[in-house]
């Protein structure tokens, strides 16, 4: 593991108090994310926690697996590189200066998308513990997104040509 992003936030919604813990791990050009939220931050620390460690377990058998069925031929993952601008509270201590929250609205993810097989693409998602994942697919390195359907199985979005 190379790089971890970690997140902990309230929100102060007095009718539905979330305390949220967002754990975001960079392993081997693997992106490897989890989410939990509760009333409580310690909670939601160890929810993470404990969905991270099942990621990352799986993200290993799966990896083990594919080294002992092909040989010593690596299993070619898109390589992600750090965030390079996200919302972030910016000040320090010495600063005397009130923190105030960004916008909302959107934040902004900008990383390397190296193309990638639809199945790496469906391990990938897997992962990253989001609805969708967007990739470059190898073949015809056109942008696409696999998502999982709300009944099961998984979809793709590609643009008619």
């Amino acid at each position: 593991m190379k790089e971890a992003d970690v997140h902990l936030s309230v929100a102060r919604n007095p009718r539905v108090p979330q305390q949220i813990a967002e754990v975001t791990v960079f392993a081997n050009g693997t992106v490897i994310r989890a989410q939990e939220r509760s009333e409580n931050l310690y909670a939601s620390i160890d929810l993470v926690a404990s969905k991270l460690s099942r990621q990352l377990r799986k993200y290993k058998e799966r990896h083990n697996n594919h080294h002992q069925n092909h040989g010593s031929k690596s299993l070619k993952i898109g390589e992600t590189e750090e965030v390079l601008v996200d919302s972030t509270i910016s000040t320090s201590p010495d600063q005397k200066k009130e923190a105030h929250l960004p916008n909302p609205g959107i934040r902004r993810k900008y990383f390397q998308m190296s193309p990638m097989s639809l199945e790496e693409a469906r391990h990938q998602l897997d992962l990253i513990d989001h609805d969708f994942y967007f990739f470059r697919e190898e073949e015809t390195k056109e942008l696409q997104v696999i998502y999982k359907r709300n009944h099961g199985g998984y979809g793709v979005i590609q643009a008619k040509g």
